[in-house]
C-alpha cells in the first residue's frame, strides 16, 4: 500500500514533518518514505490522505476497557469522601455486574474511541468477578475486531473471596498460554493482572507467581492512594513496592500503574529493576489521591508510560493535564 499526500510526522529523535512525500507499506511494516511518485511498486493500492496529518499511534499504557459504562453514572447514597470508598461504590460495583456481553461491548465501545483519538494501542487491566474464565477471550476477539495492538490481563484480587482469586489466577495463567503458545493474534500479548496490594495477601501473590512462572510481566496498581501504603506497611512492615520487589514481580515487562506515593527508595527499586511506570493524571486528579513525582522518576532514569484509567482515549488530553498538572 502507498500513503500520497499526507504530512508525515516522524516522531524521531529529530523531529521531521514531510511533505511530497510517499509511504511505502508491505506486509504491516513501513518499508520506506520516498519522493512522491517515485515508488517502483506500480501494483500496490494507493491511499490519498488529501493533507491530513500522518504520524505513529498513541499508547496507552494502562486503561480498563470496562470503564466505557461509567460515563455519565451517578451511583446512588452519598457521595465518597476518599479513595477507597470510591473503589467500594464505583467501580467494584460496576465490575461485579459484568456479563460476557457486557464484557465485549465494553471492549468495543472503548476500542471505537481509540480510533477516533488515534490511540492504536492499549494495555488493559480487566475485571469481571460475575464473569471470569474466558473474559480475556472476549477482549481479544474485539481487538482483532478492531485491528488494534495491545497487551491484556485480568486483576486478581481476594476481595471477593479465596474462589474467584483463583480463577482470575486461572485466567490469567490460560491467556498468557494462548499468547505464549501462538495462539492469539500476533498483535495481542498478555501481562499477569492484579489489582493493588490492599486487596492481595502473601498468600496470593506466592500463588500468582508460581502461576505466572516468569512467563510475562506483571501489570499491578501501586500506590495509587496513600491507602495503599498505610495498608501495607500495617500488615506486612513494608512498602507497596518493596513488597511486589521481594515477590520478584518488579522487571522490564512489568507495568506499575499510578505510583502517587512512592518514597525514594521505592523510586529507586523501580529504576534499578527497569519496570515501567503508567502515569496517569486525569484519574488522580478526579480520585484526588494525590500528583505522581513524575520529574523524580525521570530524574532517575524510570520508564514513564501514559495511560488514562479508563477516561477517554484522547491520550493527547491526558498528555495535556500531565503538563499543566506538574507545571502546577
Amino acid at each position: 500500500m502507498i500513503i500520497r499526500n499526507a504530512k508525515i510526522i516522524t516522531w524521531g529523535s529529530n523531529n521531521q514533518i514531510l511533505e511530497g512525500q510517499d509511504l511505502y507499506v508491505k506486509d504491516g511494516l513501513i518499508e520506506k518514505v520516498v519522493s512522491q511518485g517515485s515508488s517502483t511498486e506500480s501494483q500496490e493500492d494507493v491511499v490519498d490522505a488529501h493533507g491530513q496529518l500522518l504520524m505513529p499511534g498513541n499508547i496507552c499504557a494502562h486503561t480498563h476497557f470496562y470503564g466505557a459504562f461509567s460515563r455519565g453514572w451517578g451511583y446512588p447514597g452519598e457521595p465518597a469522601s476518599n479513595f477507597v470508598e470510591i473503589l467500594e461504590r464505583l467501580w467494584w460495583r460496576l465490575d461485579k455486574a459484568l456479563s460476557p456481553e457486557a464484557v465485549k461491548y465494553s471492549a468495543l465501545v472503548c476500542l471505537a474511541d481509540a480510533i477516533k483519538y488515534g490511540t492504536t494501542t492499549l494495555f488493559d487491566h480487566h475485571a469481571s468477578p460475575s464473569c471470569i474464565e474466558g473474559s480475556l477471550d472476549l477482549e481479544h476477539d474485539a481487538m482483532v475486531q478492531a485491528g488494534l495492538r495491545g497487551s491484556l490481563c485480568y486483576e486478581v484480587t481476594d476481595r471477593d473471596g479465596r474462589e474467584k482469586a483463583l480463577a482470575g489466577i486461572g485466567e490469567n495463567a490460560r491467556f498468557i498460554n494462548r499468547v505464549v503458545m501462538g495462539q492469539a493474534d500476533p498483535k495481542i500479548k498478555a501481562h499477569f493482572g492484579l489489582h493493588a496490594s490492599l486487596t492481595l495477601s502473601n498468600e496470593t501473590l506466592d500463588a500468582c507467581v508460581r502461576a505466572n512462572n516468569h512467563h510475562a510481566g506483571y501489570h499491578v496498581h501501586t500506590a495509587e492512594g496513600i491507602a495503599d501504603e498505610a495498608d501495607s506497611l500495617a500488615k506486612y512492615g513494608k512498602r507497596v513496592i518493596k513488597r511486589f520487589h521481594d515477590f520478584g514481580m518488579l522487571g522490564e515487562k512489568s507495568i506499575l500503574a499510578h505510583g502517587v506515593h512512592c518514597d525514594p527508595e521505592e523510586l529507586d527499586l523501580i529504576a534499578e529493576s527497569g519496570s515501567w511506570l503508567s502515569h496517569q493524571p486525569r484519574s488522580n486528579m478526579n480520585n484526588a489521591v494525590g500528583v505522581a513525582p513524575i520529574l523524580d522518576m525521570l530524574d532517575r532514569g524510570i520508564k514513564v508510560g501514559m495511560g488514562n484509567d479508563g477516561f477517554s482515549n484522547a491520550m493527547w488530553s491526558e498528555m495535556q493535564a500531565a503538563y499543566f498538572i506538574h507545571k502546577d
